[in-house]
């Protein structure tokens, strides 16, 4: 019913990106060229250390001096500490369309893809929604970046790599079931530098490292009902399929099956949801286009450029930023098992995470639900929890989800999750954030279906009356 056969792709470059981006790019370029000291800025996500770790790279070929720092979010305390240190020039990667129009006082390049407004259209900003694109799905953060880079020098394509980890990162694949857009371009790229190999294949997360029971038991995309979250139905499952679960001493994983055992899972999967009414279409989402970094290894956490996005989540979000930025840049000694060791931590903290967001109170409304983690859950990562909510059957998925979960500095973080088909129907999560929360003396953005916010403590109510509205009007008209 389905193959797992090799998806070739074309190696024609497309430049869909047009002569705008190709401009943009080139002047972003010539002010790097042009530097001394470079200080680059990356958001705290795996887009975002992937695109740090491309500036990084590209300054390094350049013989450029440089410094580098992850934040969570571009605030007034960040801000007014980059204006004090008077850097020569600031690179903005994965965030600073927020700041674009204002602070002229900081030198600065931007190279981004969150949604920005029209006026934003300056020379010192490379933004995909400048130029009729959409940054949601056409390109990352790491992506735009990439751009730069190969504009500084074209040898930089092996940079491409790293993009399509960035983009696999931001769920980019996930809409289509596969990279789509400038992504497309990036990809394309990453073949001819044999960098990176394209495969049809099963889509849920851990093909290269979970067990073939734990593949099952945390699928999300599609839910698979009946074994979804039930481990011991899982095994049952395989099992009857005739699918042996270990080898020797050993665990078998995806990637150690035959075709043909493949096959048979797929198969016994398609049967699954389609005998309980979920359809063709729902049943196709079974498979989807899976990115391999070519020179990593097989089975580890690098080959697989999700499972590599994940690795990457796991540094910066608890504070380690530097281990995977360095890890990117090719540290596969130590830097590479304290990268394993946080993601060990990252994996039971998500678990409880979920566990505790299922366990909360969802308070819904006419337009939105949300639910209140406090302290329950790391502002850092209630986010990547309240999207795992969202694909679950405990949520209503036509309403979009907001987990709050206080922060470090005592205010509150708000993650806006939404389904594809609420984005289809007008909803853009980034301008309801934004707008919400700087009516209430916070800051906020993000994508349509992905955004986030930072708002006072105490003004979470208000805030949720605020995003109520604001979605009410986007879906009504």
């Amino acid at each position: 019913m389905f193959s797992t056969k090799t998806h070739f792709i074309s190696f024609s470059i497309s430049l869909a990106w047009g002569t705008g981006v190709k401009k943009r790019a080139h002047a972003l370029a010539e002010t790097i060229k042009s530097a001394d000291h470079i200080h680059i800025v990356t958001h705290i996500d795996a887009d975002g250390i992937s695109a740090g770790a491309i500036a990084v790279q590209t300054l390094q070929r350049l013989g450029k001096a440089y410094s580098i720092e992850c934040i969570k979010q571009l605030d007034e305390l960040v801000i007014k500490r980059l204006m004090n240190q008077e850097h020569e020039l600031v690179w903005f990667t994965d965030l600073g369309s927020g700041i674009s129009t204002s602070y002229p006082e900081i030198p600065k390049i931007i190279t981004d893809h969150h949604t920005c407004p029209a006026n934003a259209d300056l020379p010192f900003h490379l933004n995909p929604h400048l130029f009729g694109f959409d940054g949601s799905h056409d390109i990352s953060g790491a992506g735009v970046t990439y751009l730069v880079a190969t504009a500084v020098d074209a040898k930089n394509a092996d940079l491409s790599a790293l993009a399509i980890v960035g983009a696999c990162g931001d769920l980019q694949d996930r809409k289509e079931g596969k990279l789509i857009g400038l992504n497309r371009d990036i990809l394309n790229e990453g073949i001819q530098h044999k960098v990176i190999s394209p495969q049809l294949d099963i889509s849920f997360f851990g093909r290269e490292t979970r067990s073939l029971t734990k593949l099952l038991q945390y699928a999300n995309d599609p839910l698979l009902p009946g074994l979804s979250r039930r481990e011991d139905a899982c095994e049952s499952f395989l099992q009857n399929l005739g699918i042996r679960l270990k080898h020797r001493d050993d665990v078998r994983r995806w990637i150690d099956l035959s075709k043909d055992e493949k096959r048979v899972i797929l198969s016994g999967l398609a049967q699954l949801l389609l005998t309980k009414g979920f359809g063709y279409q729902y049943a196709s989402r079974l498979i989807s286009e899976c990115y391999h970094l070519c020179n990593e290894e097989v089975g580890t956490e690098l080959h697989d450029a999700q499972e590599f996005a994940t690795l990457l989540n796991s540094t910066a979000r608890y504070g380690q930023p530097d281990v995977g930025i360095n890890v990117c840049l090719g540290d596969r000694g130590k830097e590479l098992v304290n990268a394993k060791n946080l993601l060990s931590g990252h994996r039971v903290n998500l678990v409880e995470g979920l566990q505790f967001a299922r366990e909360e109170e969802i308070h819904k409304r006419s337009y939105v639900q949300f639910f209140h983690a406090k302290h329950g859950i790391r502002d850092t990562i209630v986010g990547i929890v309240t999207n795992m909510l969202l694909n679950t059957e405990d949520v209503d998925a036509h309403l979009p989800l907001i987990g709050f979960a206080y922060t470090e500095h005592g205010d509150v973080k708000a993650s806006a999750r939404a389904t594809q088909q609420l984005v289809d129907n007008g909803l853009n999560l980034s301008d309801v954030m934004k707008n919400a929360a700087s009516s209430l003396g916070g800051v906020g953005g993000g994508h349509s279906i992905a955004a986030g916010a930072t708002i006072p403590k105490g003004k979470e109510e208000e805030f949720i009356n605020r995003v109520e509205q604001a979605i009410k009007a986007q879906l009504s008209s």
